[in-house]
């Protein structure tokens, strides 16, 4: 979230900003009304603590002269009435204007083009030779369907309903393959510490990196077996669980930056995308990602989040995928994030490029949520980390792009040379082994 600060002494600014870069019209009046309120029963608060206290040394000095307080511990009680009420009265404020603010979208960093969606981003470079097939490309779908229930939607939907999939035989393979790949490279040539994380978190969590609570039809929800038990999701990325690590801790200078990667099964209920990627891979309620999340210093950050998109780019690189680099426009960008980069992949079927990661720099936003801190060296105060995240890779969208990119007109499947130690040394998979 914001600062407060931006609200207070920067309304006007802060809210000029949000319409401007992601035209999200800020409610300045409710707001300022809301603080004036908060300074009204503050005072009023603290006038009648002020009272309460003077009467009570009064209480003290009557009763040590043996005369009646009656009178004044009826005073006393009065004032703690009142203060009661006050203080619930600031607490309702307090509730409505931290709901009003967890809701206010990250600014966007400087170097971000304005724009209104993904039609304003800007590609900064591309990689790799698109290649020309001397036969039909087929979609992933139909290259898979020449293995044995290789990709089957029909046995997902059986399982769970629409949107799930039964990958089996080198399939489930080469599926396994790319995500023990792209965690090898991450963990042995770029840094990360490898972890291991629940896939359903609580409430808190969720909140701590933005998905709650305003983008709660997103996910799947897990009631508890008794009303006691504390309400569950599942992870829509393992960024949640991953940056939550440091939530309400304090991490000393010497440790930044903290590097995570981890594999797992990613939930989304995709509200809102019905109708759109209904085919294949591309758009499920449950798909698996290696996730890179880096926890940083704040003037390191952006140099970080070049390195963590680097990082992303060297498992395309290595699969000899074509892919471009885009810097997403302030209208394309996720809610908690200052400055954004999609990694997108060339799909031979749809004669196009689409997004297979995206790698993002939140600066304290999600900090700021989670109170996630870190200590300067020989500074008493600790100041907010900045966070950062992408896909190091989407490892569905992964295996769309190598089939559709190595498929052979005899329905084989070329293995690129990085990736063959994990697939027992194979150049090649073959539906008909």
């Amino acid at each position: 979230m914001l600062d407060a600060k931006l609200f207070r002494s920067e309304l006007g600014d802060t809210a000029a900003r949000l319409k401007h870069t992601r035209n999200y019209q800020l409610d300045v009046e409710r707001l300022e009304l809301l603080e004036q309120q908060r300074k009204d029963i503050q005072v009023r608060t603290e006038t009648l603590q002020a009272d309460r206290n003077a009467r009570s040394k009064v209480i003290g000095q009557a009763k040590a002269k043996g005369e009646d307080i009656g009178p004044l511990v009826a005073e006393v009680d009065e004032l703690n009435v009142q203060l009661d009420v006050a203080k619930r009265e600031l607490a309702e404020v307090q509730d409505e204007l931290h709901a009003i603010i967890s809701g206010v979208p990250n600014l966007p960093d400087e170097t971000v083009p304005v724009g209104a969606d993904e039609d304003d981003n800007q590609e900064i470079s591309r990689w790799g030779d698109c290649r020309n097939f001397d036969f039909e490309p087929k979609d992933h779908v139909d290259v898979a369907n020449k293995f044995t229930n290789g990709m089957n939607f029909d046995q997902g939907a059986k399982l769970a309903g629409a949107r799930f999939v039964v990958l089996q035989g080198q399939i489930a393979r080469l599926h396994r393959a790319l995500a023990q790949f792209m965690l090898d490279l991450h963990t042995s040539e770029h840094g990360y510490t490898e972890a291991y994380v629940p896939y359903l978190v609580n409430h808190d969590t969720l909140f701590g990196t933005g998905q709650l609570p305003k983008f709660g039809e997103d996910l799947f929800h897990v009631k508890g077996a008794t009303e006691t038990e504390v309400a569950l999701s599942l992870i829509p990325t393992a960024e949640v669980p991953l940056t939550n690590l440091w939530r309400d801790e304090i991490a000393e200078e010497s440790q930044l930056p903290l590097k995570y990667a981890a594999h797992t099964p990613c939930f989304r209920s995709e509200a809102g995308s019905h109708g759109r990627d209904t085919r294949g891979l591309i758009r499920q309620h449950q798909f698996d990602k290696v996730e890179l999340v880096w926890l940083a210093r704040p003037e390191e950050s952006m140099d970080a989040l070049e390195a963590l998109t680097g990082h992303a780019e060297k498992v395309l690189q290595l699969l000899e995928l074509p892919y471009r680099k885009m810097l997403l426009c302030t209208g394309d960008m996720g809610f908690g994030a200052a400055k954004t980069y999609d990694l997108e992949v060339w799909l031979p079927s749809q004669q196009k490029y689409r997004e297979i990661s995206s790698c993002s720099n939140m600066v304290d936003f999600q900090a700021r949520r989670m109170q996630a801190r870190f200590r300067r060296q020989g500074a008493k105060k600790p100041e907010l980390l900045h966070t950062l995240n992408g896909s190091g890779l989407a490892v569905g969208r992964t295996l769309v792009a190598i089939l559709e990119n190595f498929q052979q007109q005899d329905g084989s499947v070329t293995i690129p040379a990085a990736l063959q130690p994990y697939l027992g040394g194979k150049a090649s998979l073959s539906p008909y082994e």
